[in-house]
């Protein structure tokens, strides 16, 4: 008996549509990893790409708990000496409210090729309106 290995046809690859508005940062973005990873299909493989694209809007309207609107702080390295920057919550999400959604979900993903693809499969925008509508997306509850 040989291993099952799916092929690309058998992925039936889908496009999905999540709303971020009013939703937990961490709690969607691990929704959106799994999606994206491919966790809930049948033919799931770690080193396969089975995972579908998923479009996030209103992602300005994220909200995260706590205190930490105010205490989070986001770290980018330069790669220059002194060059560390730190860029916190409140004015990232005015600045660039997809950024925060992005970053989430980077985390959770492999840090490999694959990974790198699965991100690439991700849209996110900040209003509520978005460019995928000829990919007829499904809307995703979370």
């Amino acid at each position: 008996m040989k291993t099952f290995r799916a092929t690309e046809k058998e992925f039936n690859r889908k496009t999905y549509l999540v709303d971020a508005s009013g939703k937990t940062l961490g709690r969607l973005a691990t929704k959106i990893a799994a999606v994206l990873i491919g966790k809930g299909k049948v033919c799931f493989a770690p080193d396969q790409l089975s995972g579908d694209q998923v479009i996030v809007i209103n992602a300005a309207k994220v909200r995260v708990t706590g205190n930490k609107s105010k205490t989070k702080v986001y770290t980018h390295y330069t790669g220059h000496t002194s060059g560390l920057r730190t860029t916190t919550y409140e004015r990232l999400i005015e600045k660039k409210p997809e950024f925060i959604i992005t970053q989430a979900v980077k985390r959770m993903l492999p840090k490999t090729k694959t990974g790198r693809e699965m991100q690439r499969r991700l849209r996110v925008f900040a209003g509520a309106e978005h460019l995928h509508s000829a990919q007829k997306p499904v809307a995703l509850e979370v």
